[in-house]
């Protein structure tokens, strides 16, 4: 069996739709993330995305645990041209509103759509389970790369994923065995 603890980056506080783009992560709260860091498994390998929202969260609770290299595959969704845009913008709004709503092969102009990001984290979690079977792994990631695992665990249409709540440093602990994915936990807040 393989067990991978999703971690969800400290907040941006960012009010707008961001993907690739890099801001810090607010980890300020010393004490949520040492409640955070005390809940997850000890002798977890620890990987995150490249965005330095999800290196810092990690880098801030790795304690003793071994660091995998950071991993671009495990980003949240390209926005693209709507990058760092509002959710209310007015900018296509018919393409956003379906965008949201009809999660699939739409995406914003320059940017991947649900299927995309679905693909792409889905790979990055098989290989790593592939490369480190049997272990324990912390993955600290987006919004959207975790909501895709929940799609996968719990047997979902990306619309019904939607509806779960993510939230900043909550964790999420997805089970692998004999070829299915099962749920153990989502969005523990510590």
């Amino acid at each position: 069996m393989s067990r991978i603890t999703w971690v969800r980056h400290g907040p941006t506080h960012a009010k707008s739709m961001v993907g690739w783009s890099d801001l810090p992560a607010d980890l300020s709260d010393r004490a949520q993330i040492a409640r955070l860091e005390a809940l997850l498994p000890e002798d977890a390998l620890v990987v995150s995305s490249d965005l330095s929202r999800a290196v810092a969260t990690a880098d801030a609770i790795t304690g003793n645990r071994s660091r995998l290299p950071h991993d671009a595959n495990l980003r949240e969704i390209h926005f693209g041209a709507w990058e760092l845009e509002t959710f209310d913008t007015k900018v296509e709004p018919d393409r956003l509103r379906r965008f949201w709503e009809e999660p699939g092969d739409l995406s914003a102009p320059g940017g991947e759509s649900w299927n995309d990001i679905h693909a792409r984290v889905t790979g990055a979690t098989e290989r790593l389970i592939r490369a480190h079977p049997g272990r324990e792994i912390i993955i600290v990631a987006h919004f959207g790369a975790i909501l895709t695992q929940v799609q996968n665990a719990l047997g979902l249409s990306a619309y019904q994923a939607f509806a779960h709540k993510i939230d900043n440093l909550s964790v999420t602990t997805l089970c692998h065995e004999a070829g299915r994915w099962q749920a153990e936990r989502i969005n523990q807040v510590p």
